[in-house]
């Protein structure tokens, strides 16, 4: 008995599907079969489950990288400290290094690196540490043949020289609230009105704003 076209059509739409749903994942570049057209399985070949965990994943992963960068920055309140205490500028890290920013735009970083560096000598309790490090810290920026040479009165530069013989690790002491002065009164004024300092602000308060 001749079978009849519809029964042949019903057994090969079968076939079909199966081939579909335990075929194995196409490569990467080649076009994918529409496995399912309503996507009521919920079947990880389906197209329209695919691009839904895929949209899902890619604003995730926007999200994750979002609060990473976030992370990294000074927040508002942060910021808005700098312009009342250049003290605590300094003691942060992000404050620092915005500072030091505006401070290589003047040519004057090397006053905030022999801060740093007679910061840096005070911790020091190991004598030859502290003969070697003072040794530095005066080629670097107290000598005058050094190109990083900090500006320091005779007087304060005088006491240095005299020190050298016997190092300490406070020999830099005053000659470091000198060039703290000086950046207290004059970088750090121009700094809080710099692109550098204002677009960092305005930035944090836009972060804040956004949802």
């Amino acid at each position: 008995m001749a079978l009849q076209p519809r029964s042949v059509s019903g057994v090969e739409m079968r076939k079909r599907q199966a081939a579909h749903i335990e075929a194995p994942p196409q490569a990467p570049g080649q076009p994918r079969p529409n496995t399912c057209c309503l996507c009521w399985c919920g079947c990880c070949k389906c197209l329209w489950n695919e691009d839904r965990i895929e949209r899902s994943e890619r604003q995730t992963c926007k999200m994750d990288s979002i609060e990473a960068v976030e992370e990294q920055q000074p927040s508002l309140d942060e910021v808005l400290s700098w312009a009342r205490s250049f003290e605590m500028m300094l003691r942060s890290l992000e404050g620092r290094e915005v500072f030091r920013e505006f401070l290589r735009s003047e040519y004057s970083e090397d006053n905030l690196l022999f801060w740093l560096a007679c910061e840096e000598l005070k911790k020091e309790t190991d004598p030859a540490v502290v003969e070697e490090k003072s040794r530095i810290i005066y080629e670097d920026y107290v000598s005058i043949l050094s190109p990083k040479e900090v500006s320091l009165d005779s007087r304060v530069r005088e006491g240095i020289n005299q020190n050298l013989a016997e190092p300490s690790n406070l020999m830099y002491e005053e000659a470091q609230f000198q060039i703290y002065t000086l950046m207290h009164r004059d970088s750090f004024p121009r700094f809080l009105n710099s692109s550098v300092y204002r677009d960092l602000l305005a930035n944090r308060r836009r972060a804040c704003l956004d949802p």
